[in-house]
């Protein structure tokens, strides 16, 4: 085998965080009532805290805004696009946000047959992923996804975050694994392949969005059972 160490990402890789989160936020926006507060329709609400949160993610990967501001701001300003200012219920909202995703378990079409097959290869699989530690642990546990992992590296516990070569350098020496031996496999071009890229592996992006690359990673697939061709 020409690798040994493979390094997923999870969230929009193998964890479908799309489907995942508009169930979340569905209840949330019921369960608050927000109708009654002037956002009348969920669809764009969804689609306002969607763009929000993935600004603030980027905000958040480059060094601008701390964890914390992150969480609660992607819900305040999706509330204030429908005219509602309210803080206090932005902050209730995210707590209960961050309580509700990680007990949802839709992933990517054959997440489980991949990991059950590579497994069976004896490859060593690990998670290298910028979401917060203990919300991707409970992820992980509640899709059933932990026990195909080793080690879970986590921006927090790394202290950096993709595409920072840091957190790559971290996985390596927490894993034992070689960099010649090792290849990223992710769906995010600026922080998976880039990193991966940045920290010297090889690279698979996943492209479950059929998009336009524009950076080059040494395979590219558009399912993830086209990891069978390659691994």
């Amino acid at each position: 085998m020409k690798y040994r160490h493979l390094f997923f990402d999870l969230d929009h890789t193998l964890w479908d965080f799309e489907t995942n989160a508009k169930e979340t936020l569905s209840e949330i926006y019921l369960s608050n009532a927000l109708i009654e507060k002037g956002i009348t329709d969920f669809d764009q609400f969804f689609e306002r805290y969607s763009h929000h949160n993935e600004r603030l993610w980027d905000r958040y990967t480059k060094g601008f805004i701390k964890q914390e501001e992150l969480r609660w701001k992607r819900m305040w300003l999706a509330m204030l696009d429908f005219k509602l200012a309210d803080e206090p219920l932005a902050r209730s909202m995210s707590v209960e946000f961050l309580e509700g995703l990680p007990t949802r378990k839709n992933l990517f079409p054959y997440t489980i047959e991949i990991l059950t097959y590579l497994r069976e290869k004896n490859y060593r699989m690990h998670l290298v992923t910028n979401g917060f530690e203990k919300v991707q642990h409970h992820k992980l546990q509640n899709a059933s996804l932990h026990s195909f992992f080793e080690e879970v590296i986590t921006s927090e516990a790394s202290n950096s975050l993709k595409p920072h070569k840091e957190i790559f350098d971290y996985a390596i020496m927490k894993t034992g694994a070689d960099l010649t031996e090792s290849i990223m496999i992710g769906d995010n071009l600026d922080a998976d392949i880039q990193g991966g890229i940045n920290a010297g592996m090889d690279t698979i992006f996943v492209n479950h969005l059929n998009i336009e690359p524009h950076i080059q990673a040494t395979y590219t697939i558009y399912h993830l059972k086209e990891l069978e061709n390659i691994l």
